[in-house]
């Protein structure tokens, strides 16, 4: 797994965060969304992802189910478009609301060895152990209430403090004040990219679906009819996924869309690329039949030796390409 040295915090409050309220809250995104929303209980959360009737991927999102709301933290410049999409499926006698959060929230995210000390410190309790779970608390340091949530968006251990934006800039201050570093955007997409957590516009567009993406975790199989469920069962079913989404190790830089060959053949193409002290790291799409880890591509004017990626799953592809 990709490790961070030290216990480090980034703001994320250009995230996108949508509130969904009323009665058929939990029904409405279990019928928009790929994961099962209906027997999670308040404090429970989970990973999902909005699709088209095609199964094409939208976005990313996780979910964290309250007493009287869900908040949905989307990617960046996704929420107008996530909120339009979904305002398209309430219908008259739905009592469903949509609401965007993000002017008015901050995110924070903790992350690194110890995030625990870290929460221990701001005299903040923990949530469970489950990914996406998730508490409110006062943190008295402010005297403001916080969502803590189990999660930081790279599946690497931390937490992701949400609250009023008006006090984002104390908590920034805090941790500043108590030798916390601040994680750069760039440092975080290095991080994203050897994690394999994809992103619209890269790993995630009209043209790909969420098994070829890895997202297979984010997937309930035995759920009922949602939005691209046909499409996702007939590939699960008939194991048809062609292309999957792997990370690469690079000899040389190379462009995003740099296009993956094999003993001359075209078999992939790059869409990240970001560079670290470890060296030059890519995620891309493979044909599944061109194989997985361990090979070793021609990506223009260098090598991209396949390497697997932490944060996907592959349902029944993990043991025929691990």
């Amino acid at each position: 797994m990709v490790e961070v040295s030290t216990n480090t915090f980034i703001d994320r409050s250009h995230w996108g965060r949508i509130q969904i309220t009323g009665a058929d809250r939990l029904r409405f995104l279990h019928n928009q969304t790929t994961n099962a929303f209906e027997l999670l209980t308040p404090g429970q959360g989970c990973e999902t992802v909005f699709v088209t009737s095609t199964a094409r991927t939208l976005d990313l999102a996780s979910a964290y189910v309250d007493e009287d709301n869900v908040l949905l933290m989307v990617s960046p410049g996704m929420a107008s478009e996530l909120i339009a999409w979904m305002d398209r499926y309430i219908f008259f006698a739905d009592k469903v609301a949509l609401s965007d959060q993000t002017d008015t929230t901050f995110a924070i995210t903790l992350l690194g060895p110890h995030p625990d000390q870290l929460l221990t410190k701001l005299e903040l309790p923990q949530p469970n152990s489950d990914i996406c779970s998730h508490i409110h608390a006062n943190w008295p340091i402010e005297n403001i209430d916080l969502q803590i949530v189990r999660e930081t968006g790279l599946g690497l251990p931390g937490y992701t403090l949400i609250g009023p934006r008006d006090h984002g800039t104390a908590l920034k201050n805090w941790l500043i004040e108590h030798q916390v570093t601040t994680l750069s955007s760039q440092a975080w997409e290095a991080l994203r990219i050897r994690q394999g957590r994809p992103m619209p516009g890269h790993e995630l567009t009209d043209k790909d679906n969420p098994l070829e993406a890895g997202l297979w975790h984010t997937i309930s199989f035995e759920k009922g009819c949602y939005i691209g469920q046909e499409t996702i069962a007939r590939l699960n079913t008939y194991q048809g996924v062609k292309k999957q989404l792997w990370g690469f190790k690079l000899g040389k830089p190379v462009n995003a869309d740099t296009i993956l060959k094999l003993e001359g053949a075209q078999v992939g193409k790059l869409t990240s690329i970001a560079t670290d002290d470890t060296g030059i790291w890519a995620i891309g799409y493979l044909r599944t039949k061109a194989g997985g880890i361990g090979l070793t591509l021609n990506a223009e004017n260098t090598t991209a030796e396949v390497v697997e990626l932490p944060f996907l799953s592959r349902g029944y592809l993990e043991n025929s390409q691990s």
